[in-house]
């Protein structure tokens, strides 16, 4: 039965992993551009003898990030970018340059254009995006092109990257793997920031059931530890 044991505890682990993201997911619900995760779930199965018989054992190290549109609401500010379609924002960090969907971008003093954490936008060539001194009207085109007073300065870059070689690094940042192509069919609307993609009642729901699921399996393991404790007991008599 200690197998049983083993088994419940890799159930157990990936449960709380699961309760960890769900968490996470509800604390992000009104974050700009968070994207929601979930926890993939894999059945492990060895052979234990040449009888045939086997473990299942359960592991959840693997996540998933939910990519899909959400609502973009309207902020009216100059440099609030919305994205249309598929596709990220680029942004230079210190660790290197990140893909992101969240679009509130402020310029510094310097006139560069950056997020609230200081990461520099940057433009289809990988480059940042400087706005003049006294920049007057401040207009962004669907195609990600600047202007200040009808005259181009710049043009925000939108890239797309194989989902499967995408790793999220907390908040709204993505690392990629491997090269990034420009992405097609996307706009941009100025004024405009895309919401998170949770859905409150559902995480709500979800941590319900993986609350209910945990304690199942505990219930379970503390049976387990009550009949192998009376059995010592009782043996050692």
């Amino acid at each position: 039965m200690e197998n049983g044991i083993y088994a419940a505890l890799t159930r157990q682990s990936g449960l709380m992993r699961e309760m960890r993201v769900v968490a996470n997911n509800i604390a992000n619900a009104n974050t700009t551009g968070f994207r929601r995760e979930g926890v993939i779930f894999a059945e492990h199965l060895t052979r234990l003898d040449r009888r045939g018989e086997g473990l299942s054992m359960a592991d959840a190290r693997g996540r998933l990030v939910d990519l899909r549109q959400s609502v973009l609401g309207q902020t009216n500010g100059a440099f609030d970018l919305g994205i249309e379609g598929e596709g990220f924002f680029m942004v230079s960090t210190p660790e290197g340059n990140r893909l992101t969907r969240a679009g509130a971008f402020m310029p510094s003093p310097e006139g560069e254009l950056m997020n609230a954490d200081g990461n520099r936008l940057l433009d289809e060539g990988e480059a940042p995006i400087t706005i003049p001194p006294g920049a007057g009207q401040i207009d962004v085109g669907a195609d990600g092109t600047i202007s200040a007073n009808g005259q181009p300065v710049g043009k925000v870059g939108l890239f797309n990257a194989d989902d499967t070689q995408l790793t999220h690094q907390g908040g709204t940042l993505f690392a990629y793997d491997g090269a990034v192509l420009p992405a097609e069919a996307t706009g941009i609307r100025q004024g405009f920031l895309e919401e998170s993609n949770v859905d409150p009642v559902f995480e709500i729901s979800r941590m319900i059931e993986v609350q209910r699921a945990y304690e199942l399996g505990q219930s379970f393991l503390d049976r387990e530890d009550q009949r192998i404790r009376s059995t010592i007991t009782a043996l050692s008599r």
